[in-house]
């Protein structure tokens, strides 16, 4: 965990190195995009400098004949002159959407913002060895984390956590804004290490400590499972209760196909795929959803829970009608400005240079 916690720190501190010269400026979003305007001034400087260049008279009286001035003259020359003309423009064009005060929801500034109208969400998810069967592409297990970063990708300024449970559950991810990170979580789990068996009320339990008394106004679980609860100390009714009276939402969602799947299954020879009815306690995932004001789906495949994952979407904006930040994330143009900065002095130590003259 120790050495966890250093990693992450670390991460944090190279991602913070980053974004100080990042200028993607795809990834942003603008509190005064009105500044833009001035970019289509642009063209128009470039052609007016580049007229006033040509008129500008030398520094040198030459009374020979043209072909002879011809001579003293070198082609690099007006193309360094025009790449030293686009180095302003480009320096002025930063500085613009420095002026359009761009903020980043992901940046190392807003991570530990407290957006009042955020929601924190816990995926909770199964990762017992019923997971592997093939009835999704290439395994439930796989075709669920696949779906999970697609949402995750979706709910940018919420922080989201993972907590993950077979047999047994744990934390794999505390809820974040830091979403690279989660993601790559998500990536990484599967049913080595743990106890077998499908906790169900230990892995609701566990989701439920994690929403801490700090989180956000809203909090939501989403727990997904493809069996019954066989193990663990904890009663999935009872993990809900406490749901309940925290003020947390559980949205439940069987996954797997009706009838029989193909699963693996432990024999003297190995682990061999079997063909298996597919048994889920959609009874208690009902009574959970329904006790905490929540919802029940089934997800028979991948496409219909990717439809799942659209509908809490949709539910959750429903229940924030006003999604604006009571207090806005920080505007970061420090990127912007460094790179002004930065290229104006190289522009201009290219021109004194290379053009210098005694007046």
């Amino acid at each position: 965990m120790i050495a966890a916690a250093l990693l992450y720190e670390h991460q944090n501190k190279n991602l913070a190195m980053f974004e100080e010269w990042n200028i993607a400026v795809w990834e942003y979003e603008y509190f005064a995009p009105l500044w833009f305007i001035a970019l289509a001034l642009l063209p128009i400087a470039y052609l007016l400098w580049i007229k006033k260049e040509r008129q500008a008279p030398g520094f040198l009286k030459f009374t020979g004949k043209p072909t002879e001035q011809s001579t003293f003259s070198s082609s690099w020359i007006p193309r360094v002159r025009k790449v030293i003309i686009l180095g302003y423009l480009c320096a002025l064009a930063l500085l613009i959407f420095a002026l359009a005060k761009p903020y980043h929801p992901e940046s190392p500034e807003g991570i530990h913002q407290d957006y009042k109208k955020g929601i924190d969400i816990i995926i909770a998810l199964d990762v017992s060895v019923s997971m592997l069967a093939m009835d999704f592409e290439p395994n439930r297990l796989e075709a669920s984390k696949r779906v999970a970063k697609q949402f995750v990708d979706g709910r940018r300024g919420d922080r989201i956590g993972l907590v993950v449970y077979a047999g047994e559950a744990y934390t794999a991810c505390p809820a974040t804004m830091d979403h690279n990170i989660l993601k790559q979580q998500i990536d990484a789990v599967s049913p080595e290490g743990l106890e077998g068996g499908t906790a169900i009320g230990t892995g609701l339990g566990t989701a439920v400590t994690r929403l801490r008394n700090d989180s956000l106004p809203s909090r939501v679980i989403i727990l997904l499972t493809d069996g019954t609860n066989t193990a663990g100390d904890t009663d999935p009714i009872t993990a809900a209760e406490t749901a309940r009276a925290k003020g947390i939402r559980v949205y439940t969602i069987g996954v797997g196909s009706n009838g029989e799947a193909p699963t693996p299954v432990s024999t003297p020879f190995g682990i061999r795929y079997e063909n298996m009815p597919v048994e889920i306690d959609e009874e208690v995932l009902m009574k959970i959803a329904n006790l905490t004001n929540g919802k029940y789906f089934r997800a028979t495949d991948e496409a219909s829970l990717q439809k799942i994952y659209a509908e809490i979407e949709d539910l959750e904006k429903q229940k924030l009608t006003d999604k604006r930040y009571s207090s806005d994330p920080p505007s970061t143009p420090m990127a912007f400005l460094n790179w002004v900065l930065l290229l104006s002095l190289l522009t201009w130590v290219v021109q004194r240079t290379l053009f210098r003259h005694e007046q």
